[in-house]
């Protein structure tokens, strides 16, 4: 994977939406999780619970860890192509049934096995990060049969995790969704096991790539992409990144993940991005991103190896998938 330095990434390739989506090379762009942004010292209100878009406009800088060589996805297919299944099944249903989920106010638990046990609302949350006088630009991608590339705007997870001061016997982090029938329609139904969650071995949680994002092309973040806050894990296959997070909590043990549960012959605790181990109902070994019709070749931890292999060094990855 190539990684840019901060000076040598130009801003309009990163943050003019009207010339991304202008360009018709955008119509080729890809995957679950692609770009990243790192939000501003303070977060302006939040999404109007009235309409599926996010129209509030928010700070934000470039990162030293943007991907370059990617082009973004159109921000229309990356708002109307969602699974959410709190709003329903379809790839649509998202966009159509989460225009009146209200995303304020909202607030964040922070628990569990640490020293500062916080309940906090999402600019709390923002404002945590240390380095929070400036924002980064993450480019980043990810795979989930179909991909796309998305400009997201967060903070490191690093920055929570520093500011509750875990315990020693803290080594997962729990992430779990909020519960509410009534504005989900989905919850309604039995198609998973309710209210979702996620979880990351603590090193994953600490690693710079991880972030909790609150927005994406320039915007606080759509309803139906997860507002306010969701999680970002760009090695990672797309069900890991947790949406409309009301819970972050540090446990000794390993959490249950929805997925796993749902289907651990499937999905496991990991979720790696790893071509080399099958999914048991297709291959992994490629992955086709909206706008494009071929096929490419999926990338081990998809391209991020030489920031998240050393990890999993001497594991069986395809024991622990």
């Amino acid at each position: 994977m190539a990684i840019k330095k901060l000076s040598d990434i130009p801003y309009s390739e990163i943050t003019k939406k009207a010339e991304y989506l202008d360009r018709r090379a955008f119509l080729a762009a890809a995957g679950i999780a692609g770009a990243g942004l790192v939000a501003s010292n303070f977060l302006p209100e939040m999404l109007s619970p009235k309409s599926a878009f996010a129209n509030t406009k928010l700070n934000f800088t470039k990162s030293d860890l943007s991907t370059h060589g990617e082009d973004l996805t159109p921000e229309k297919d990356v708002t109307t192509y969602n699974n959410f299944y709190e709003f329903g099944t379809d790839k649509d249903d998202p966009y159509k049934n989460a225009t009146k989920f209200r995303t304020s106010p909202w607030t964040v638990s922070i628990e569990g096995l640490c020293d500062k046990p916080q309940k906090l609302g999402v600019d709390g949350i923002v404002k945590l990060d240390s380095n929070g006088l400036e924002e980064r630009v993450y480019r980043m991608r990810c795979v989930e049969g179909w991909s796309m590339v998305i400009p997201w705007i967060g903070i490191p997870l690093s920055a929570v995790i520093k500011a509750a001061q875990p315990q020693s016997k803290a080594k997962y982090v729990a992430f779990q969704t909020i519960y509410d029938p009534k504005q989900m329609e989905g919850q309604q139904r039995q198609i998973l096991d309710w209210p979702y969650v996620e979880g990351l071995r603590m090193d994953e949680a600490m690693n710079p790539l991880s972030i909790l994002a609150v927005g994406m092309y320039g915007e606080s973040l759509p309803n139906q992409d997860g507002a306010p806050i969701r999680l970002v894990v760009p090695w990672k296959y797309g069900f890991k990144g947790i949406k409309s997070i009301v819970k972050i909590k540090f446990v000794e043990k390993e959490p249950p993940t929805t997925w796993n549960r749902m289907a651990p012959e499937e999905y496991g605790f990991y979720s790696n991005v790893n071509p080399n181990v099958d999914h048991p109902r297709w291959s992994q070994a490629t992955e086709r991103r909206i706008g494009e019709f071929r096929r490419r070749k999926t990338l081990m931890f998809n391209g991020y190896g030489d920031f998240v292999a050393s990890m999993y060094s001497g594991m069986d990855l395809k024991k622990y998938y």
